[in-house]
């Protein structure tokens, strides 16, 4: 039992747990091959290989940090174990904003945001947050700076940490308005339409929490001057950093129980696999189409993916595709499960 206090010559402070690391390698293990299984049996590889992706960077984060559990004063193992760790959750959203557009898609109509930019605007607004935090991290750890640049540094790292809570925000605020959109049209029987939503809001709780246990274990982190030992009472530090259960639970069970998620509710169980397959208006059946149409150039719908300027401007965006005859699939919503 893990008694709180520092371990002579541990770069993780514990003594880490030997037998964690082996259960969890194998469970990423298992619930990637069954997310390599999904993308051949749907042949979706386009829409989900990322999962079986982050499944293998768990994977060997995790048969990395059991070799360090055996050599707990190696710091290149630790440095190696958290970089794979700790780079999966950050594409496991990108699968979810990814499988959002992908369900916009299905029922374009009430898509406050053209389908295919809900990718590349929320990957765009990571890829800031990432900057950021880079930056953040250069400033921080680079001792020839001073004092002032390096609390710099360390603000940075807060309001990266920050942001990432805000955009999981807005996220569930875009999938929500247009779940509601969808309740109020009389669309609620689709399981095929619902089904898919209902998993991006369980992952993305799971993702969350794990975010708030990152930013605040970084809070109590940038407290303390590690650079200079003396000043620091190692036995007097956030119990989250003197005690490994947190985590094994705020970070490898959370991503697990996403990737599980992921392999029983898989997103090409309910959605069709063309994006020009969608819900008819009535929610009746699926009619095949010629695919969302935004006549706007492609850097428009990248700068203004909400076309805010045309609601402005009450410009008209031509005849929407949905509500012409397409040809009608005969299957109905309900049945894609």
């Amino acid at each position: 039992m893990e008694s709180g206090e520092y371990v002579d010559g541990s770069v993780y402070f514990y003594a880490p747990n030997k037998g964690a690391p082996v259960f969890f390698a194998l469970a990423f293990a298992l619930s990637g091959a069954h997310h390599v299984y999904c993308c051949y049996h749907y042949k979706c590889w386009r829409m989900t290989a990322i999962y079986p992706f982050c499944a293998l960077l768990f994977t060997a984060g995790f048969i990395v940090r059991e070799l360090g559990a055996f050599d707990y004063e190696n710091l290149d193992k630790f440095i190696a174990s958290t970089c794979l760790i700790y780079a999966s959750p950050p594409l496991l959203e990108l699968g979810n904003y990814h499988i959002l557009g992908r369900i916009l898609y299905y029922a374009p109509y009430h898509s406050p945001i053209h389908p295919g930019r809900v990718l590349t605007t929320f990957a765009f607004i990571s890829f800031i947050i990432e900057v950021l935090n880079g930056n953040g991290v250069a400033y921080s750890v680079n001792q020839s700076l001073t004092a002032s640049q390096q609390a710099t540094g360390r603000a940075l790292l807060k309001a990266a940490l920050v942001m990432q809570l805000g955009v999981l925000a807005l996220f569930v605020l875009l999938a929500a308005t247009f779940h509601r959109r969808c309740a109020r049209a009389g669309l609620k029987s689709s399981r095929a339409l619902f089904a898919p939503l209902h998993t991006l809001y369980v992952s993305t709780a799971l993702l969350g929490v794990r975010t708030i246990f990152r930013v605040v274990e970084y809070w109590s982190i940038s407290q303390h001057d590690f650079w200079n030992p003396g000043a620091v009472d190692l036995n007097r530090l956030s119990p989250m950093l003197r005690y490994e259960w947190f985590f094994w639970v705020f970070e490898s069970s959370l991503m697990l129980a996403n990737s599980v998620l992921v392999n029983v509710r898989h997103p090409r169980r309910f959605l069709p696999k063309s994006t020009k397959t969608y819900l008819a208006m009535d929610g009746s059946g699926e009619v095949q189409g010629p695919g969302y149409d935004d006549p706007r150039p492609f850097w428009q719908t990248l700068v203004d993916p909400f076309d805010l300027r045309g609601l402005v401007m009450k410009k008209d965006k031509g005849p929407k595709f949905w509500e012409a005859n397409g040809e009608r699939k005969g299957a109905t919503a309900d049945a894609q499960v």
